[in-house]
């Protein structure tokens, strides 16, 4: 199975991917990265890992529909099966979800329903929550809607400060995404896919 992921900034998430499905290719392998900020670092790391990668803008196309069908010619031409999102910071459009439907899937760093959006980690510590964690999702037309894979908690402690909470929660990320993409690839490869 051809996996193609999306990011916009540092691209950790994308390298853990990368080096978990290296170590089990004969499942699926990471065929592209795409990225819609030319100068972020997860460029240098797919540059790295050897992994093909584009990277454009949406403010070089007229539309947003435009630049969707631009990755999306691409993603076709390299036959891929599924979207992986990982800390990509921006709205899915209908073009990639009409094509790829109940396969794009996100991670976000909060317990959803509660504090979608682009700060889940800031947010949750600011509303002083004692549990928070994070969300696999498949995407739909909202904002960190989709129907819920998994979710992993932790607790945080009195002394958390939002860097610590920030830290563990990339941890859980880089453990957990991996595992639940190759379950949810073994599930569409048998021909079922179960949300929690």
């Amino acid at each position: 199975m051809k996996i193609a992921v999306f990011a916009s900034g540092n691209g950790s998430n994308f390298q853990a991917l990368v080096e978990y499905f290296l170590k089990k290719n004969q499942l699926a392998t990471i065929e592209w990265l795409f990225c819609d900020q030319p100068n972020a670092f997860v460029l240098q790391r797919a540059q790295r890992l050897g992994i093909p990668f584009h990277s454009f803008s949406p403010k070089e196309f007229p539309s947003k529909k435009k630049y969707e069908e631009k990755i999306l010619e691409i993603l076709m031409d390299k036959e891929i099966d599924l979207v992986v999102l990982a800390g990509y910071m921006r709205i899915v459009g209908a073009t990639l979800l009409e094509a790829y439907e109940s396969k794009i899937i996100n991670i976000h760093p909060s317990l959803l329903p509660a504090f979608p959006g682009l700060h889940g980690i800031r947010d949750a510590f600011k509303a002083q929550v004692t549990k928070t964690g994070i969300t696999i999702h498949y995407i739909d037309k909202g904002v960190d809607t989709g129907p819920i894979i998994y979710q992993e908690k932790i607790t945080l402690s009195k002394e958390e400060t939002l860097e610590s909470l920030e830290a563990k929660i990339h941890q859980i990320e880089h453990q957990s995404y991996p595992k639940v993409i190759e379950k949810i690839i073994e599930e569409m490869n048998s021909g079922g896919i179960k949300h929690d």
